[in-house]
């Protein structure tokens, strides 16, 4: 199937597991619309079994694998930045290193593409799994028309990261991602959302996202939330949010730093996930 070439960025860390990188990497290399390079950030330096799976992908298919090593670990937003500098393709679509994309995901993005000429970032839906991938577990859902985002994003981030494929021309001319320690794809689709281009999320779902305990307790975290209250502040400050959004994000952040982790494990069910049924 013909269609425009496209890369695949993706950043690894120490903590990260060889087992799922290897799914993640599969994922992508068997897209029925094959991508022309995955680009690979090591974010510092790896352990060594996960330096042999980059090492296996990259001797098995060479004249796809890009790998940029660097020093230390300097947070996703700056691996991110340096990987999207030597990603040769203008549509880039991003993957992390522990999630399973559909098989037919990046055909999905790149039809949509087509079709629109001036899109500049393009999502879709997740479907959540913590061990086992299924169809039947919870879907993280977010608006697709343009409006519906703009909308959308002056209260929570309009996309699922780790679904997006987007004009690398477009992202760099934002100064990429913010290299903030936790929130860098919330500041940068915020700003996107809000710039007068064309962005769409897909109605299908495009990839299974892999959640553990751990998520939670970073979102929980008093460093996660207040860094999303002090993103969003910027918004506010520039005009983008009003203050009823402001004050909204505020008891939104507060509440899910001071509830039980059941109770905001059940609020965010309730308010953005819903049953794949």
């Amino acid at each position: 199937m013909k269609m425009e070439k496209y890369s695949v960025l993706m950043s690894v860390y120490i903590k990260e597991k060889p087992e799922f990188l290897e799914k993640s990497i599969d994922s992508m290399i068997n897209q029925t619309v094959k991508p022309d390079e995955i680009v690979i950030v090591k974010d510092g330096p790896l352990t060594s079994d996960l330096d042999l799976v980059i090492k296996f992908y990259n001797e098995k298919y060479p004249n796809i694998f890009k790998i940029l090593a660097l020093e230390k670990n300097g947070g996703l937003g700056n691996a991110l930045n340096e990987g999207l500098k030597i990603c040769k393709n203008n549509l880039v679509a991003r993957m992390d290193s522990d999630d399973i994309s559909f098989q037919n995901r990046c055909e999905l993005q790149l039809k949509r593409f087509e079709k629109k000429e001036d899109l500049a970032i393009l999502g879709g839906q997740i479907i959540e799994f913590s061990k086992t991938v299924t169809n039947t577990g919870k879907m993280r859902v977010v608006p697709c028309s343009n409006d519906e985002i703009t909308k959308f994003s002056h209260k929570r981030s309009p996309f699922n990261h780790p679904t997006v494929m987007y004009k690398k021309d477009i992202i760099m001319t934002f100064g990429g991602y913010p290299t903030v320690k936790r929130k860098e794809d919330l500041g940068l689709f915020v700003r996107l959302a809000n710039s007068n281009l064309l962005c769409e999320n897909l109605n299908e779902c495009l990839l299974y996202y892999r959640t553990n305990n751990d998520n939670l307790k970073r979102r929980k975290s008093f460093v996660n939330c207040k860094e999303y209250i002090d993103i969003m502040h910027r918004f506010y400050k520039e005009g983008i949010i009003n203050i009823f959004d402001m004050t909204y994000i505020v008891l939104g952040q507060l509440s899910l730093y001071c509830f039980p982790s059941t109770i905001v494990k059940l609020l965010s069910e309730k308010i953005l996930r819903k049953s794949k049924h």
